[in-house]
């Protein structure tokens, strides 16, 4: 991502309705995993995630390609770095959890930064991945923030399998609201990301949190979660 595009994630990430529930979503993955441990944040961004892993009590480092969000997270107490998801700065066998949230998508050679995410977990450790799902959704959009691609689950599937890693768990996100957002972001000419009005978040977010309750992991949606083990 641009560094502008960086800075406005910064500045509308803990009230977007977007990001808000997808750190729900880290949040109940988070108490699945039960006690804390050592968490590294591929991507990170402004570091949005990482404060949810520290609020659980995690020691995680966030890592991002982008000096300006690494600043950000930073300026926030995050302990952050500057680092290429393709060849991580860490030892073999260290981390209980990696997470990279929308991250996969950016990267040219995915096998590579999916073989690292193996690489560093321990054996045993959890790899919680999202990524944007179905090339029928291409728009502007994924321009714009740099996609190179956009997974279906046999890709993801495929591509994680070959790092290493053993899923346990895949299922759609943004269901509801996928023909709402592929109508946009066909009509749109730039990213989709902005402050939204607040009752127009507000209803959206109604919608998001609907799926928590609803049958749709299994419908195709605008995001892919993936739960993986390094074995």
């Amino acid at each position: 991502m641009e560094s502008d595009e960086i800075e406005l994630l910064a500045a509308v990430e803990h009230r977007h309705w977007w990001y808000r529930e997808r750190r729900s979503i880290v949040r109940r993955e988070l108490r699945r995993l039960g006690g804390p441990g050592i968490a590294l944040d591929i991507g990170a961004a402004a570091g949005g995630n990482t404060g949810i892993l520290r609020e659980h009590r995690w020691l995680a480092l966030a890592l991002d390609y982008s000096q300006t969000a690494v600043g950000i997270g930073r300026s926030r107490g995050i302990e952050a770095m500057r680092a290429d998801a393709r060849e991580l700065p860490a030892r073999s066998a260290v981390f209980d959890l990696v997470t990279a949230m929308d991250v996969l998508e950016h990267i040219e050679e995915d096998h590579l930064a999916a073989a690292e995410i193996c690489r560093v977990l321990k054996p045993g450790g959890t790899a919680l991945i999202s990524v944007p799902c179905d090339m029928a959704l291409w728009s502007a959009h994924d321009e714009a923030v740099g996609h190179v691609r956009r997974y279906d689950r046999q890709a993801l599937t495929d591509l994680l399998g070959k790092a290493g890693l053993v899923v346990d768990r895949m299922w759609s996100w943004n269901v509801l609201l996928r023909p709402v957002l592929r109508m946009r972001r066909h009509n749109s000419t730039a990213s989709d990301l902005d402050d939204v009005p607040p009752l127009t978040n507000a209803v959206l977010t109604a919608v998001i949190v609907a799926e928590r309750y609803l049958p749709t992991a299994s419908l195709p949606g605008v995001t892919l979660f993936a739960r993986a083990q390094r074995p």
